[in-house]
């Protein structure tokens, strides 16, 4: 598997996932899902906004690259994230639909993806303003890695919650070779 097909990989997993905790997460109620369980964004809410936000800085930095990916586009009519922890959406409804929105457009981003885009730096600037450079590969690596720990988290979260997700190991979606 090369790296672009890797790539495809992880967004994959990041959309199957995020099905099956949001699906997991509807069996709850409002009070549930806000309450305070003393995690690193408090809620199951609260974690679930997290991801859909870090995301989309994420994504609106990558579209900054200079191949100008066509199918980060659409970003352009999403607002910027103030930060990590304020509630894009005041229920689990409107981060569902927004989550399946982006994970559409995370799919579509890796499948058009080249060897040449990875090959190249990204310049960008923290939420602090901090200008940075990096690898673009890589950052593409850290972002599906925040994904995969903070949907750990939301996952033990809805255990502690008495819901079960099922399995979760990307093994799942990875092709047997017999």
């Amino acid at each position: 598997m090369n790296r672009t097909e890797h790539l495809c990989l992880m967004a994959r997993y990041n959309q199957w996932m995020n099905s099956k905790l949001y699906s997991a997460a509807m069996g709850l109620s409002d009070a549930q899902l806000a309450l305070d369980r003393q995690a690193f964004f408090g809620s199951i809410l609260g974690t679930l906004n997290h991801l859909l936000a870090g995301d989309t800085i994420w994504l609106k930095r990558f579209a900054q690259h200079p191949a100008r990916f066509a199918a980060l586009a659409p970003l352009q009519q999403v607002a910027l994230p103030q930060d990590l922890k304020t509630l894009l959406f005041p229920n689990l409804g409107g981060l569902w639909q927004q989550r399946q929105w982006l994970d559409q457009l995370i799919l579509d981003f890796s499948q058009s993806l080249s060897d040449a885009d990875l090959d190249s730096s990204l310049h960008y600037a923290n939420t602090r303003g901090v200008v940075a450079e990096r690898d673009f590969y890589s950052l593409l690596v850290h972002f599906f890695n925040h994904q995969t720990h903070h949907r750990g988290q939301a996952s033990t979260l809805l255990t502690q919650a008495g819901v079960d997700i099922g399995d979760t190991d990307l093994l799942m979606l990875i092709p047997s070779d017999i």
